[in-house]
């Protein structure tokens, strides 16, 4: 594709970013992220204390909200938010950003894997309210990989790049990177209990994700889909640790402090 033509595509993309509508589902979109945080960081808590069940991921959480009175308007509307929010990632994709080219790449590799992660969220969220779905195909996906030599790499691969995320999280939430997410609104200038929240948030998310990359990692050099079941079993496997019982109490309130924290994102992204 020619120069000229990359440039109309961005042109366009940015002027389709200019309507207000969708700015403001897509900020929906973070606020609805939000309430699916708390509602894992709930159900971790219940399982720590021993004060519940449920599944602690986001299916879990989708189930919960859609058990309340009221529950699948919200999830309905939850459905039009993430596919909003998707959106907006795949124009900021188009759109591109000032910088050289690593500086482009960077933010656009970045975009097109928020696009994917939003839409698969709006994806599971139009399942668990319509009742056309459930979570087993993930796990009979991966049962499949694993049952051969060259599924057992991607699938360790996947892994690898959970963990990575999830380090990632951690030094974002410790670094406070998190504030250049808001700094388009806010000017800078945040209250502290955000950033309190971003960082406590940011950085129990990231233990999880990091464990959860372990677990596939481990899946994969055993053969075993069990160790691969997802964001549940890696919150259950801290439990089951040395003091798990205040370990998960610590990383379900983690969780809620994220969504607190994403309310906040919905309110001063930079968009």
């Amino acid at each position: 594709m020619s120069t000229g033509s990359n440039r109309t595509t961005s042109g366009t993309a940015q002027r389709l970013q200019q309507s207000k509508g969708l700015r403001v589902l897509a900020r929906a979109g973070y606020a609805v992220s939000g309430l699916l945080h708390i509602m894992i960081g709930v159900i971790a808590v219940r399982i720590a204390t021993g004060s519940g069940g449920g599944e602690a991921d986001q299916t879990g959480a989708l189930q919960e909200v859609a058990s309340t009175t009221g529950g699948a308007f919200v999830l309905w509307f939850a459905v039009v938010a993430f596919a909003a929010l998707g959106v907006w990632q795949v124009l900021e994709a188009v759109a591109g950003t000032s910088g050289d080219a690593k500086d482009q790449a960077t933010f656009r590799a970045k975009s097109v894997g928020k696009a994917v992660i939003y839409l698969a969220l709006g994806v599971l969220t139009f399942q668990v309210v319509s009742g056309s779905g459930s979570g087993g195909g993930q796990d009979s996906l991966t049962a499949s990989l694993l049952a051969n030599g060259a599924g057992r790499v991607l699938v360790g691969v996947a892994g690898v790049g959970i963990a990575a995320a999830g380090v990632y999280h951690v030094v974002k939430g410790w670094k406070k990177w998190f504030l250049r997410d808001l700094e388009g609104n806010a000017k800078g200038q945040v209250g502290n209990a955000v950033v309190v929240l971003g960082r406590v948030g940011y950085i129990a998310k990231g233990i999880a994700l990091a464990v959860l990359g372990v677990l596939v990692v481990t899946a994969a050099a055993t053969a075993d889909p069990e160790k691969a079941s997802g964001l549940d079993t890696a919150l259950r496997t801290i439990g089951a640790q040395p003091f798990g019982a205040f370990l998960l109490t610590a990383t379900g309130v983690g969780f809620a402090a994220y969504g607190v924290y994403s309310f906040a994102r919905a309110r001063y992204a930079r968009m």
